[in-house]
């Protein structure tokens, strides 16, 4: 079994820069003013039309992101219905191939419940976990090895199972996506990916998402 840490990666290669002249172009036909356009305009622009909450002007522009992250992570990601999604098939992804290096890979849940494997207790909740992931790992093989497709085999494969799902939401949705997932009232391991992704927002495409809470 390998060990994962959970991460993510911008697909999307639009610039700023064109995602600033496309939002403001489009939303000074709002108000017929796009007189006003010039050179540096558009952040102040966006920047005032966000503070009044009229967001449906950043639908326009998407963000495509692909997150590392386990099937039960992935589970809460997708309740997003303003979105499109492709994800690693279970179905059609045989573990017990070279090019899984004949391994299950598990995401390791001490990075987003924060896990001190010095202390006792931590350490004990892990070794089980970890206990369990290769029993889940061995029945898999033994399925597969008595001839079961992966999609069968996938029957016995847990929640911290690694997947990979690309998900493409509109500026506005990003936002109440973020808002919702890196609350404290979130659970620890989507809070984890959300506030990658929101860090990586904040840096790449500062007025859309600069007004959120990064200190949730």
């Amino acid at each position: 079994m390998i060990l994962v840490h959970p991460s993510i990666e911008i697909l999307t290669d639009t610039s700023y820069e064109t995602m600033l002249k496309k939002i403001e172009k489009i939303g000074r036909v709002c108000y017929k003013s796009e007189d006003r356009i010039k050179d540096g305009s558009a952040e102040s622009f966006i920047r005032g039309i966000i503070k009044r909450g009229h967001e449906s002007v950043i639908e326009h522009e998407s963000i495509s992101v692909r997150v590392v992250c386990d099937r039960g992570v992935s589970h809460e990601i997708v309740r997003h219905r303003l979105a499109s999604y492709s994800q690693e098939s279970t179905r059609y992804c045989n573990y017990t191939s070279d090019k899984f290096s004949n391994q299950i890979s598990c995401i390791d849940p001490a990075t987003g419940f924060g896990y001190d494997l010095d202390g006792e207790a931590d350490r004990k909740k892990w070794e089980i976990w970890k206990a369990a992931m290769e029993d889940a790992e061995r029945h898999y093989f033994a399925l597969v090895s008595a001839g079961a497709k992966p999609e069968e085999a996938r029957a016995v494969l847990p929640n911290a199972l690694k997947t990979e799902i690309v998900m493409t939401m509109d500026l506005r949705e990003w936002r109440h996506f973020l808002r919702l997932r890196t609350s404290r009232r979130a659970h620890p391991q989507i809070a984890e990916i959300a506030r990658m992704i929101q860090a990586e927002f904040v840096q790449r495409y500062p007025v859309f998402f600069e007004d959120l809470d990064v200190s949730c």
